[in-house]
């Protein structure tokens, strides 16, 4: 592919933004990012053309289709300007309701659009209106993407378009097992999970379940490691000590993503309580990493967990359930073994971050042949 240039709409803060912007470049794609921030992101490649317009954090944190979120169509003249200053070859907004409504208003094609989640499952069900606005971003799309089937069928709601579905994978040379320094006692046996502290996780099931554990296995040192912070954070806390598990249980507080391998290597049984999900890109790098996992049977996670071989699944909101399959893996660590690796397997023969990648250039690729 000869030096293109690609402008991405898209949330500069996101992790999941910079991972693509950065191995695009890596792949000599000449990327500019042009996104709405409260504060500079970090963490991007040198070579990243990173364009920002600053918002006030109060807006940003605003829930989607808020009308305080208006105030992104002011930026649309300055996207407009990029395109012709650069002579862009393609468009690509990741999230269809904010960054996909300004990049299907620049008029500038071929515009490709890759839904993310909340967009498509609440946006459109806001109002008459949200519907419209996302019925017209996916018509002005010449190609639309989603990282999940169930996302997929979601979106064709909205749209009679194929949707090509390429995962949102991990780089399995980076999340792999290998030995680490361990929080706890070296024979201490850890259940942990790597999430935002908020209600669409399920936190507060996985601490009912572990309060199970405790009990069935009070001859056993058994930790609980809860990785990320949010919103529920001091009441999570708070029933820690009401279910008398607070010893137990660590709240580490988030950490880079570059240090989220190190932290799955540390954690024996994963648990994912969620309560809707519409991938699970947290799934992929514990079963990367070889860790067995216990989640919900919502969203997404049926296409990466195969019930019973890389993993269970288990109905949400409900503790019991996760402790049953819990307690199957505590009791038996050739299983846990077993799964592990079937789950990396799993993950490198389908979820591979790199595969993802060629795909998506190959995508550019036929795209701009095709309007040659």
């Amino acid at each position: 592919m000869n030096r293109k240039k690609i402008i991405l709409l898209g949330d500069p803060a996101s992790s999941h933004t910079q991972k693509w912007v950065n191995s695009l470049v890596q792949r000599g794609i000449e990327v500019y990012l042009f996104g709405l921030v409260a504060d500079e992101p970090k963490g991007y490649n040198s070579n990243v053309n990173l364009i920002v317009e600053k918002i006030p954090a109060s807006v940003k944190s605003q829930s989607d289709g808020s009308l305080q979120k208006s105030i992104y169509l002011k930026v649309l003249p300055k996207i407009k300007s990029i395109i012709q200053k650069i002579n862009a070859d393609l468009i690509h907004s990741h999230y269809a309701s904010s960054y996909g409504l300004l990049g299907a208003l620049s008029g500038f094609k071929p515009f490709v659009v890759s839904v993310w989640g909340n967009d498509v499952f609440d946006f459109p069900k806001k109002s008459f209106v949200h519907k419209q606005i996302l019925k017209y971003v996916l018509k002005k799309a010449d190609r639309i993407y989603s990282t999940s089937k169930i996302m997929a069928d979601e979106t064709n709601l909205y749209t009679d378009k194929k949707i090509r579905i390429i995962p949102f994978g991990v780089d399995t040379n980076v999340f792999k097992p290998f030995v680490v320094k361990k929080i706890f006692d070296e024979d201490a046996l850890v259940i942990g999970t790597v999430k935002s502290l908020s209600i669409k996780y399920g936190i507060e099931y996985l601490l009912e379940a572990f309060q199970l554990i405790k009990k069935k296995f009070s001859d056993k040192k058994i930790k609980l490691l809860l990785v990320g912070d949010g919103t529920l954070k001091t009441s999570l806390q708070r029933k820690a000590n009401d279910l008398n598990i607070n010893d137990d249980v660590l709240f580490y507080g988030s950490v880079p993503h570059n240090k989220v391998p190190e932290i799955y290597n540390m954690i024996d049984i994963a648990v994912f309580p969620s309560i809707w999900e519409s991938f699970g890109v947290s799934n992929l790098e514990a079963a990367a990493c070889e860790v067995p996992q216990v989640a919900s049977n919502i969203g997404g996670f049926p296409e990466i967990i195969e019930n019973g071989v890389t993993g269970y699944l288990v109905k949400p909101k409900n503790p019991v359930a996760i402790a049953e399959k819990v307690t199957i893996l505590i009791n038996d660590e050739s299983l846990r073994k077993k799964i592990g690796k079937a789950a990396r397997k799993k993950v490198i023969d389908e979820f591979d971050w790199n595969k993802n990648v060629d795909q998506m250039i190959s995508e550019y690729e036929q795209i701009m042949k095709a309007r040659v």
